[in-house]
């Protein structure tokens, strides 16, 4: 008996860590995998969260990643740097399709491990098209077929029937001399498709990864704001606080709070287009140079001429490319919809911005901060004041600021009071002066 208690109990100690141990291994090794979704045109709006939800899935170490995609195509370089991206990552990147993979969506699907199509779907008809739907330059067709063939290759597809769905001269068996568009049966058939499933659990199951952890990614809630902000109705409201804002910081200068709120609009109107890859730092200095040559001209250069006229096209322009996704000027993949829709926007945003300013202007005018900075009382030629409607004889001569200029204000000359403007920046109460030309209503001088 106390031999076999022995045996029991050597049997118990045996058996005990395997069985504590034996979760912990099991969760040890569980799948984890990460599934994000592309549902809308390819731009960079899609390309960014490519970006960010694959480097997501290295943070939370995902040992996989599933793609569900249904689009109908859309930017090639957008397209091509997502292909890229795919085709680098170190862990096995899975696609769904459902139900569309079109065009830059065929592209992106070949670059993935594994495809998987739900009944009904399709893949194929990748020829490079134009903003107004014609197929694009031969040159562009080089191209897409070459990088559809060598992604293909890359994944161990049959190179010549991805080359196919760019150029219907290439095959003729499937497509009957048009550019190739498998269904999910006849990917199935020709190796490109590794199964057909109808839904993301089906999917998980033919890899084997049934029981494994999913991890859902969504836009954290910057990204979302930054989302919100690229809605063309949302930047044609920035695009009227940005020229409001500096129309009545020109109009008042040193009030400061108008140009706050045209830098922050700014700042909003930017960041998100930039973030997403469609507003080039080129586009961005354009538009800085643009506010800068009307910021000269009004401040320093007399009268408004072609110093200004350039800063108002250069902002007008630089605007508009902000929100398309040209290449240097080359706007043959960009849609005329896209492109009419900029343009609609940042019209808008300058007749708002000259509406705003025309109902608004009296009573900001009126408003305390402005009573600080702006003549509004009429002067007495009995309190020593005079008018300068006759004043080329004080042209050359000196005198002192008998108030803050900012820019307009009063200068004293020869014991006489006189408005006057500042011809650059300001200038404090007691400085000396000198009137370098007058005008029907005031002097113009500047700082000695």
């Amino acid at each position: 008996m106390k031999s076999d208690s022995n045996c029991w109990h050597s049997v118990l100690l045996y058996l005990l860590p395997v069985l504590l141990l034996q979760p912990i291994v099991a969760q040890a090794q569980k799948q984890k995998v990460l599934v994000m979704e592309i549902k809308s045109e390819i731009d960079p709006r899609t390309n960014r969260y490519t970006e960010l939800a694959l480097n997501h899935a290295t943070e939370v170490k995902a040992d996989h990643v599933l793609l569900i995609l249904d689009t109908f195509g859309g930017a090639l370089n957008d397209a091509d740097e997502i292909r890229k991206r795919i085709l680098e990552y170190p862990k096995p990147v899975y696609v769904f399709i459902n139900k569309n993979a079109a065009s830059a969506g065929a592209l992106i699907s070949i670059a993935c491990d594994s495809i998987y199509m739900a009944p009904g779907a399709n893949i194929g008809a990748a020829t490079v098209v134009s903003a107004t739907g014609e197929a694009a330059p031969g040159k562009y067709q080089s191209y897409m077929r070459s990088i559809m063939r060598s992604t293909a290759e890359a994944q161990g597809r049959n190179p010549h029937l991805a080359e196919a769905m760019v150029d219907a001269s290439v095959d003729s068996t499937l497509a009957a001399k048009q550019v190739l568009t498998l269904t999910t049966s006849e990917a199935i058939k020709n190796g490109f498709c590794d199964g057909s499933a109808t839904s993301i659990n089906e999917v998980l199951k033919q890899v084997n990864l049934q029981d494994a952890e999913v991890v859902t990614y969504t836009l954290n809630t910057t990204n979302k704001i930054i989302s919100f902000f690229l809605n063309p109705f949302i930047s044609g409201i920035l695009l009227l606080l940005i020229l409001g804002g500096l129309y009545f910081e020109l109009q008042s200068p040193g009030i400061g709070f108008p140009l706050a709120v045209a830098a922050l609009a700014g700042i909003l109107y930017l960041t998100p287009y930039y973030l997403n890859g469609l507003a080039e730092n080129w586009e961005i200095l354009l538009f800085i140079a643009g506010i800068i040559l009307i910021g000269v001209e009004v401040l320093i250069i007399p009268g408004f001429g072609i110093t200004g006229i350039s800063g108002i096209i250069l902002v007008f322009v630089s605007l508009i490319l902000i929100m398309v996704n040209n290449q240097n000027f080359d706007f043959t993949f960009v849609p005329s919809s896209a492109l009419m829709q900029s343009l609609i926007s940042v019209l808008l945003g300058m007749v708002g911005s000259v509406i705003l300013v025309a109902l608004t202007w009296s009573r900001f005018a009126a408003s305390r901060t402005m009573q600080r900075v702006i003549l509004h009382n009429s002067f007495q030629g009995s309190e020593g004041y005079r008018s300068s409607a006759d004043a080329s004889h004080l042209v050359g001569k000196t005198g002192t600021a008998h108030t803050r200029m900012t820019p307009t204000g009063r200068v004293l000359i020869d014991d006489t009071i006189y408005d006057a403007h500042a011809r650059e920046g300001y200038i404090e109460k007691g400085e000396t002066i000198q009137v370098i030309d007058h005008s029907t209503f005031s002097l113009k001088v500047k700082k000695v």
